[in-house]
């Protein structure tokens, strides 16, 4: 018997060797010898039943090895068919350093495009991109920006902390702090500061984490730009006019800006910023609230060793979700992070 499984084998592989097998009617049918209802295998695997109780084992775990080589031997031959059918399809052999057909070409997320509009822009004029990391300490978030213990922004209702016992590579922390995940990227004017001596003009992209509910214009994931610059005789003009350029460059050369009195701790005096720009039809000749801005508060610099009667300076920050939704006039921020393709490839 052992030898009969063995020939069975034998007589596949010549088989698939030998016969020209061009359809696959003629492989079924092939194939049907051996495993089909009267075939040679199908044969040898009744034959189990009329062994002595002893030899079933190793005669059942000789089968189970033969059925495994002919299912080898019935694949490949299997893929030689294929092969050409497909050949006979395109009339040569295909090419398979070619890409395959339909391939799709990524593009940037929407996000990514607003982001680096904007970065592009400023960098015209001199802003330089500064990053920071997104786990921060309560020092660069709040303490060194002017944050009182009271203020609603440090309550476990509107920040993520994390556990006390954790550890951060390169984030490091007095005994009394505690991580957090940032609220603004503000952190990284900080950290440029206690870095870097005036005068300075940055720009710090960034993604920030708040614990709102999400809606149609909230999330607890959003991205920011934040811009510093500090310089001699800095005023609230120079301000004025760096957004001024900002909008009519990303959002039409008719875009108009105004400022509101407002109140940031890290900023004296503040403002909030509103637009309009007649060509987004969305927004009309309406004025829309867009970001808040300042003059940096002279108790920051105090804060990073900045002699506030020497140097000056503003700072402003806009959400890329809220301006990428005012330009393609997107009416939810979840789309931007639900992956539907249908949403993307509408700004590939």
């Amino acid at each position: 018997m052992e030898d009969s499984l063995e020939a069975i084998v034998e007589e596949a592989e010549s088989g698939s060797r030998g016969l020209g097998m061009a359809s696959r009617a003629e492989f079924e049918a092939w194939k049907a010898g051996f495993v089909g209802p009267r075939g040679s295998f199908t044969l040898a695997r009744k034959r189990i039943a009329d062994l002595p109780r002893e030899e079933k084992p190793e005669y059942g775990r000789r089968l189970n090895e033969v059925k495994q080589r002919l299912d080898r031997i019935f694949e490949q031959v299997l893929e030689r068919i294929e092969m050409a059918e497909l050949t006979a399809s395109l009339g040569d052999p295909p090419d398979p350093t070619l890409p395959p057909p339909g391939w799709d070409r990524g593009s940037s997320h929407l996000l990514t495009q607003v982001r680096e509009a904007i970065c592009t822009i400023l960098a015209r004029v001199g802003f330089v991109v500064a990053e920071g990391p997104e786990v921060e300490t309560e020092f660069f978030c709040f303490d060194a920006l002017n944050t009182p213990s009271e203020h609603p922004a440090r309550d476990l209702q509107d920040t993520y902390y994390l556990h006390s016992d954790a550890r951060f590579a390169n984030v490091s922390k007095r005994d009394d702090e505690r991580y957090l995940l940032r609220t603004h990227t503000s952190t990284v004017q900080i950290r440029t500061m206690l870095e870097q001596q005036p005068p300075l003009r940055i720009i710090s992209p960034g993604r920030c984490f708040r614990r709102d509910t999400a809606d149609a214009t909230h999330g607890a994931n959003f991205h920011q730009i934040e811009a510093l610059y500090v310089d001699r005789d800095v005023t609230v003009k120079d301000l004025k006019a760096i957004l001024d350029y900002l909008f009519r460059n990303l959002l039409g050369p008719d875009a108009e800006t105004r400022f509101r009195p407002h109140f940031f701790p890290y900023t004296e005096p503040s403002f909030e910023v509103d637009f309009r720009s007649r060509h987004l039809n969305k927004v009309g000749k309406e004025w829309m609230e867009i970001m808040g801005c300042g003059m940096v508060d002279p108790v920051v610099f105090e804060s990073v060793g900045y002699d506030p009667a020497v140097w000056s300076g503003y700072a402003f920050g806009l959400g890329i979700e809220r301006i990428a939704m005012t330009l393609y006039g997107v009416d939810d921020i979840r789309y931007f992070y639900q992956n539907d393709l249908r949403f993307l490839r509408q700004f590939a």
